[in-house]
């Protein structure tokens, strides 16, 4: 079964992201679990400026953050 050339120079170019990606080290990126975190002021999903007492409950808070792919 042949390949085709184009499929052939998109897997070589995906090798070779895979293989110059420099590892990255989750614990120097912001707060870690269990960790507090500093006061903030974002927009949620639906436009709404939301702060970390805003959203604050008695029990705390679970922040979960979530890059989407049109950013």
């Amino acid at each position: 079964m042949r390949m085709h050339p184009l499929a052939a120079i998109t897997l070589s170019a995906a090798t070779l992201v895979a293989q110059t990606r420099t590892p990255i080290d989750v614990s120097r990126l912001g707060p870690q679990v269990g960790e507090p975190v500093p006061e903030f002021a974002l927009r949620d999903q639906r436009g709404v400026t939301r702060s970390l007492q805003s959203i604050l409950g008695e029990r705390g808070a679970m922040l979960v953050f979530i890059r989407s792919a049109d950013w």
